[in-house]
Parts: C-alpha cells; structure tokens; sequence
C-alpha cells in the first residue's frame, strides 16, 4: 500500500477543520460591573471576580433585556450572579467590543461596563453553578488577573474613582 503524500494529508487535515460559512451576523449587547470594597481590616481595596467555566477571571455581565438600560443590567446582573444586593452603581466606566463564532453566525457583542460598590462588608458573595469560582481581590492584582484585556484598562479607569469614593 502506497504511503500518502504528504501535501494530499494536509489539504485533508486543512478541510477536515473547516467550519461552515458564517450564515449571519449577529449583534448583542451586554453590561455588567466592577464591583469594589474597601475591606474593613486591611483598608485594602478589592474588586470581586468571578470565574468562569473556561477558568478565566472577569466580571459579573449578562444580556441585556428588553425593557432594560444597560445600567440596570449591571445591576441585575452582580446581584444575580454574585448574591450581592447592596450595590450602589456609581458611573459608567465604557465599553468593550468583542467578537466569536457561534455555529454559523458571527456575534458581535458589546459590553456597557459600571463601576459598582458593595456597601454591605458582611454579604458574602455566592457562586452560581455555571461559575469555578468567585473571589474578592487586591485591586492592583485584579487588573493582573482578569482574562480580557480591554476590561482590565477599563478596571484601571475606575481605579481613581474607586480610591475617592471607598
């Protein structure tokens, strides 16, 4: 039996891993927010991240709904997601732009981030099932931690704002 040539292999591999054509594109918007304490023992300011089923560090953010300003999404949004309820929304910190294949269409989703302050030391943030994990974290080790670029600038444009209203 003759071996295959190796060109012949690549084109098979190459096709073998083609997706079919983007049908549509798609466009949504989403918000959420960053969500800082200053913690009472250390004076320390933290911002809680939740990570998600692939393991990365972000921020609590969900769709959208009709009816809805993307504020109140933010809002809607930590306290379903991290069991928060004594949240104050503070100021709009901007936008991310983001893009992925989902089967045949393409999203385009935009993201309104808030930056956000949990007034209640003693709540204790819980987990959804979707999540690996939720954490409170140093501020400057947040920005280091969470997986999105363009949210960990938006993290240091909130940064100030966090130090003048903790």
């Amino acid at each position: 039996m003759k071996a295959p040539k190796p060109i012949q292999g690549i084109k098979n591999y190459v096709r073998s891993r083609r997706q079919p054509p983007i049908q549509e594109v798609v466009r949504e918007t989403t918000a959420g927010g960053i969500v800082f304490r200053r913690n009472e023992k250390t004076q320390e300011l933290e911002v809680l991240l939740v990570q998600d089923a692939k393991d990365r560090w972000t921020i609590p953010k969900g769709h959208v709904e009709e009816g809805e300003t993307t504020q109140e999404t933010a809002l809607r949004e930590i306290r379903e997601e991290t069991g928060l309820q004594d949240i104050k929304v503070m100021s709009w910190l901007g936008k991310t732009n983001f893009r992925y294949r989902r089967e045949n269409s393409l999203v385009l989703m935009v993201t309104h981030v808030y930056l956000a302050k949990s007034l209640n030391q003693t709540e204790v943030p819980t987990r959804e099932d979707w999540m690996n994990g939720i954490k409170w974290f140093p501020a400057n080790r947040a920005v280091d931690e969470i997986a999105y670029e363009q949210l960990s600038k938006l993290m240091l444009v909130g940064m100030k704002k966090m130090r003048e209203s903790a």
